[in-house]
């Protein structure tokens, strides 16, 4: 229980390090960032305590917010996202879902891209429709979320592929 406690722990520290610090100065084009912090979303254990997790996510968008100085919109789109997350868990595994079996080192390509790209999707929409917040400009909010996520989701895929193939 300690071991799994400190990974975690040490995967949220340095997740928020990672945006704060690297991710959040690239700038793509003028507006293609990477949001990867939602891997400590993604790859939170299923068999966890909910509230915990809600309060976790919560507590994730609220420091990268803190460093960001964005007033919340980070905390919202992670929170909003954990919430989803079972429903999207369940769309994407299915009956391994079902029975609490989700083993991330072990399910399929397809599956996992499914997922990542469900939990990026449902982020990066609530985050650029807070910060955008004008009905008007719902084009730029879409073309926000298209191309950010295609990032997020190439780095996400990236970053799980390097660290689980060390653990095997």
């Amino acid at each position: 229980m300690n071991n799994l406690l400190s990974i975690h722990t040490v995967r949220f520290i340095v997740l928020i390090l990672l945006q704060v610090l690297v991710f959040n100065n690239i700038n793509f084009m003028g507006y293609i960032n990477p949001y990867v912090y939602v891997l400590f979303i993604a790859l939170f254990p299923v068999k966890n305590n909910r509230l915990t997790f809600l309060f976790l996510s919560f507590l994730l968008g609220l420091s990268i917010d803190i460093f960001m100085d964005s007033g919340g919109i980070n905390a919202a789109a992670a929170l909003l996202t954990a919430y989803a997350r079972p429903i999207i868990l369940k769309f994407s595994f299915g009956a391994i879902y079902e029975h609490q079996a989700v083993k991330f080192n072990n399910i399929d390509f397809g599956q996992r891209v499914t997922y990542i790209l469900l939990l990026v999707l449902i982020h990066h929409l609530t985050y650029f429709l807070l910060e955008i917040f004008n009905v008007s400009k719902i084009i730029f909010v879409l073309q926000n979320t298209l191309f950010s996520g295609i990032f997020t989701i190439i780095l996400c895929i990236l970053i799980t592929y390097i660290f689980s193939s060390k653990s095997k």
